[in-house]
C-alpha cells in the first residue's frame, strides 16, 4: 500500500469529521492498526481540529459556574424566544469555522473521487490500447507466417469452387506437404448463420473417404480469414461444409460450399 497517497488523499480529514460510511471507517481504522504513519497523521488531524475549536470558542468566564447556579435558583426567569440577547461574537465564528472545515474536508473528499474516476478510465484506455496493438502484433505474425509458406516450393494452391447450395462461394487451400499444413483461404466464404460452422474436408476420391481436417472457428471474428490447419493426409481434394457448431462427423453434402481437387 502506497500510505503518503493515501494520507494525501483526504479520506483521514473526512475520517475524522465522522462523513465516512461505517464500511469506509471500518478500513481507515485498520490501516491506522497497521500503519503508524496513518495514525499520527489521524492523531495530528484531530489536535489540529481541537485547536481550531479552542481559539475560536468564547470560553466560559471566570464566575461562570456561579452565573449557572444563580440561574437555576431562580428557575421561573427565562429568556423568551422573542429575546433580542445577543450570542457571543465568538461563538458563531467557531460554528462558522468548523462549518468551512467540513465544507472543505467534503470538497477533499470529491476531488479525491474524481481524480480516482479519471484514473480508472485511462488505465482501461491503456488496456484497451494494449489489447489492440497485440491483435495488431499477432496478425502481422500470422500474415508474415503465410507469405514465407507461400514462398516454399512444396506448397500446392488448390482452388475450391463454389457448389450447388451457394454457387457464388469460392476458397483457396495452400497444402505445405513437408510441414503437413494447410492453410484456408475463406474470403470467398459468407458468414455462416448462429449455430453453424464450417469444417474442412481432406477428400480420397476412390472410393471417396471424407477425414475432417478442422473448423474455421471464429469466421467472424477472423478479419484476414486465414486459418491454419493440421493435415497429414495423403489429399486428392478438399472440401469446406457448413455445419452445426461443433462439427460433425461426416461431412453434409447438401451444404457443400466449396470444392477443389489437387492438381498432380
Amino acid at each position: 500500500m502506497e500510505v503518503e497517497k493515501y494520507i494525501a488523499s483526504g479520506i483521514l480529514e473526512l475520517y475524522v469529521a465522522g462523513a465516512l460510511t461505517p464500511e469506509e471507517n471500518l478500513e481507515v481504522h485498520r490501516y491506522a492498526e497497521e500503519y503508524p504513519e496513518i495514525k499520527m497523521e489521524i492523531e495530528a488531524i484531530e489536535a489540529t481540529i481541537m485547536e481550531l475549536a479552542r481559539t475560536t470558542s468564547p470560553g466560559l468566564p471566570k464566575d461562570g459556574f456561579k452565573r449557572i447556579g444563580a440561574e437555576l435558583d431562580d428557575v421561573i426567569t427565562f429568556v423568551p424566544p422573542t429575546s433580542k440577547k445577543k450570542a457571543p461574537w465568538g461563538s458563531y465564528l467557531g460554528w462558522a469555522a468548523s462549518l468551512l472545515f467540513a465544507a472543505g474536508l467534503l470538497w477533499v473528499y470529491t476531488e479525491n473521487n474524481n481524480l480516482k474516476s479519471e484514473i480508472e478510465v485511462s488505465n482501461q484506455e491503456k488496456q484497451d490500447l494494449e489489447e489492440t496493438l497485440s491483435n495488431i502484433k499477432e496478425e502481422a505474425v500470422r500474415q508474415e507466417t503465410f507469405l514465407e509458406m507461400l514462398r516454399g516450393q512444396n506448397v500446392t494452391v488448390i482452388a475450391l469452387g463454389g457448389q450447388a447450395v451457394s454457387p457464388e462461394s469460392y476458397a483457396k487451400a495452400y497444402w505445405d506437404r513437408a510441414e503437413n499444413k494447410v492453410v484456408i483461404d475463406a474470403q470467398g466464404l459468407p458468414e455462416p448463420p448462429t449455430g453453424f460452422t464450417y469444417q474442412v474436408w481432406s477428400l480420397k476420391l476412390d472410393p471417396l473417404t471424407p477425414t475432417s481436417i478442422g473448423l474455421l472457428d471464429n469466421f467472424i471474428s477472423t478479419e484476414s480469414k486465414l486459418f491454419t490447419l493440421e493435415n497429414a493426409n495423403e489429399s486428392e481434394a478438399f472440401g469446406i461444409t457448413l455445419e452445426p457448431e461443433g462439427g460433425s462427423e461426416s461431412p453434409t453434402l447438401e451444404q457443400l460450399y466449396t470444392l477443389g481437387a489437387v492438381g498432380r
